[in-house]
């Protein structure tokens, strides 16, 4: 498989599984609403939108490479109804996806306009498992039911 090969198959793994994270953190963030969690529930809502518009770019960026776009399948994807355990998973997730991204960049790095967009999309990856560790850190600080406080409008 050619560079360009793996690169599009790379942006066609971002497409499929940020596609589901975008929808993830969308439901979550009406569950975090109905729990009058407003303030995480504006911030899942913003990131949904965020990573659809990555979507969109690696879309955009296959499409110039010559490559052809699929609706990918998407495995099952936990729902919590626990705003903690939800960012203990969402944690993961981030520092999972790094790892993987991180290597598709090596790939990507003789294409320079790919290697910049996902240059970017690290850097954004890189700021929410900061937010989520800190998030973990700050529960140590002031415990769970300040914590849960400190997100309600």
């Amino acid at each position: 498989m050619s560079d360009k090969e793996k690169i599009i198959a790379g942006l066609q793994e971002i497409v499929t599984q940020l596609a589901q994270q975008a929808d993830g953190h969308a439901i979550q963030s009406r569950i975090f609403a109905s729990q009058g969690l407003e303030k995480l529930a504006d911030k899942y809502a913003e990131h949904a939108e965020e990573e659809r518009g990555y979507v969109i770019k690696c879309v955009d960026r296959i499409l110039d490479l010559g490559g052809e776009v699929k609706n990918g399948d998407k495995k099952d994807a936990p729902v919590c109804c626990d705003a903690l355990e939800f960012v203990k998973y969402d944690l993961q997730v981030s520092k999972d996806g790094l790892a993987w991204l991180a290597g598709i960049m090596e790939t990507a790095k003789c294409d320079v306009t790919t290697y910049d967009m996902l240059k970017d999309y690290y850097k954004d990856e890189e700021e929410d498992m900061y937010w989520g560790g800190q998030q973990l850190e700050l529960i140590k600080l002031i415990g769970r039911e300040n914590w849960y406080n400190s997100f309600v409008k």
